[in-house]
Protein backbone atom coordinates (compact mmCIF):
# COMPACT_ATOMS: atom_id res chain seq x y z
CA UNK A 1 0.00 0.00 0.00
CA UNK A 2 2.98 2.29 0.33
CA UNK A 3 3.22 2.71 -3.47
CA UNK A 4 -0.48 3.65 -3.95
CA UNK A 5 -0.90 7.46 -4.12
CA UNK A 6 -3.50 9.51 -2.24
CA UNK A 7 -6.97 9.72 -3.79
CA UNK A 8 -7.22 12.68 -6.21
CA UNK A 9 -10.90 13.19 -5.33
CA UNK A 10 -11.00 13.08 -1.51
CA UNK A 11 -7.19 13.35 -0.88
CA UNK A 12 -7.23 10.52 1.68
CA UNK A 13 -4.44 7.94 1.59
CA UNK A 14 -6.55 4.80 2.13
CA UNK A 15 -6.05 3.52 -1.44
CA UNK A 16 -5.15 0.18 -3.00
CA UNK A 17 -4.38 -1.35 -6.40
CA UNK A 18 -7.13 -3.37 -8.11
CA UNK A 19 -6.06 -4.73 -11.49
CA UNK A 20 -4.99 -1.75 -13.59
CA UNK A 21 -6.67 0.85 -11.35
CA UNK A 22 -6.10 2.54 -8.03
CA UNK A 23 -9.20 2.50 -5.79
CA UNK A 24 -10.00 4.72 -2.81
CA UNK A 25 -11.52 2.66 0.01
CA UNK A 26 -13.12 5.76 1.57
CA UNK A 27 -14.97 7.40 -1.35
CA UNK A 28 -14.89 4.58 -3.92
CA UNK A 29 -13.19 6.68 -6.61
CA UNK A 30 -11.18 4.71 -9.21
CA UNK A 31 -8.46 6.00 -11.53
CA UNK A 32 -6.03 4.28 -13.89
CA UNK A 33 -2.70 3.23 -12.42
CA UNK A 34 -0.85 3.81 -15.72
CA UNK A 35 -1.75 7.53 -15.99
CA UNK A 36 -0.42 8.48 -12.57
CA UNK A 37 2.27 10.89 -13.84
CA UNK A 38 0.03 12.53 -16.45
CA UNK A 39 -2.76 13.09 -13.91
CA UNK A 40 -0.47 15.19 -11.75
CA UNK A 41 0.78 17.24 -14.70
CA UNK A 42 -2.61 18.59 -15.77
CA UNK A 43 -5.56 18.17 -13.43
CA UNK A 44 -8.89 17.99 -15.24
CA UNK A 45 -11.73 19.96 -13.66
CA UNK A 46 -14.88 17.85 -13.46
CA UNK A 47 -18.47 18.57 -12.42
CA UNK A 48 -20.55 16.47 -10.00
CA UNK A 49 -21.39 13.98 -12.79
CA UNK A 50 -17.77 13.54 -13.89
CA UNK A 51 -18.00 15.67 -17.06
CA UNK A 52 -14.89 17.69 -17.91
CA UNK A 53 -15.27 21.46 -17.60
CA UNK A 54 -13.44 24.11 -19.64
CA UNK A 55 -13.23 27.91 -19.67
CA UNK A 56 -16.39 29.42 -21.15
CA UNK A 57 -18.70 26.50 -20.31
CA UNK A 58 -22.15 26.92 -18.82
CA UNK A 59 -23.02 25.09 -15.60
CA UNK A 60 -26.13 24.66 -13.44
CA UNK A 61 -26.26 24.66 -9.62
CA UNK A 62 -27.60 21.30 -8.34
CA UNK A 63 -28.33 22.36 -4.75
CA UNK A 64 -29.46 25.53 -2.96
CA UNK A 65 -26.32 27.30 -1.72
CA UNK A 66 -25.80 30.07 0.81
CA UNK A 67 -23.51 32.77 -0.54
CA UNK A 68 -21.09 34.40 1.90
CA UNK A 69 -21.45 38.17 1.91
CA UNK A 70 -24.89 38.12 0.31
CA UNK A 71 -28.42 37.72 1.60
CA UNK A 72 -29.47 36.15 -1.72
CA UNK A 73 -28.99 32.36 -1.92
CA UNK A 74 -28.18 30.55 -5.16
CA UNK A 75 -31.20 28.40 -5.90
CA UNK A 76 -31.08 24.96 -7.45
CA UNK A 77 -31.17 25.31 -11.24
CA UNK A 78 -29.38 28.68 -11.34
CA UNK A 79 -27.34 28.97 -14.55
CA UNK A 80 -23.73 30.17 -14.37
CA UNK A 81 -22.52 31.18 -17.83
CA UNK A 82 -18.99 31.67 -19.14
CA UNK A 83 -17.13 30.04 -16.23
CA UNK A 84 -13.41 30.45 -15.60
CA UNK A 85 -11.26 27.66 -14.20
CA UNK A 86 -9.17 28.48 -11.14
CA UNK A 87 -5.50 27.88 -11.88
CA UNK A 88 -3.93 25.02 -9.86
CA UNK A 89 -7.29 24.16 -8.25
CA UNK A 90 -9.47 21.43 -9.76
CA UNK A 91 -12.21 21.84 -7.13
CA UNK A 92 -13.27 25.46 -7.79
CA UNK A 93 -14.51 27.60 -10.68
CA UNK A 94 -15.24 31.33 -10.97
CA UNK A 95 -18.34 32.76 -12.58
CA UNK A 96 -21.30 35.14 -12.42
CA UNK A 97 -25.00 34.54 -12.02
CA UNK A 98 -27.68 37.02 -13.07
CA UNK A 99 -27.99 38.41 -9.53
CA UNK A 100 -24.58 37.77 -7.93
CA UNK A 101 -21.23 38.65 -9.52
CA UNK A 102 -17.78 37.30 -8.63
CA UNK A 103 -18.74 33.83 -7.42
CA UNK A 104 -16.23 31.11 -6.58
CA UNK A 105 -18.03 27.77 -6.53
CA UNK A 106 -17.06 24.20 -5.69
CA UNK A 107 -17.46 21.88 -8.66
CA UNK A 108 -19.26 19.24 -6.55
CA UNK A 109 -22.34 21.50 -6.52
CA UNK A 110 -22.41 22.01 -10.31
CA UNK A 111 -23.33 20.06 -13.43
CA UNK A 112 -22.51 20.93 -17.00
CA UNK A 113 -25.46 22.43 -18.91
Amino acid sequence: MANAPACPQCTLENTYVDGGNFVCADCGFEWPASGEASADAGAVVRDSNGNALANGDTVVVIKDLKVKGSSIPLKQGTVIKNIRLVEDDAEHIEGNSDKIKGLVLKTIFLRKA
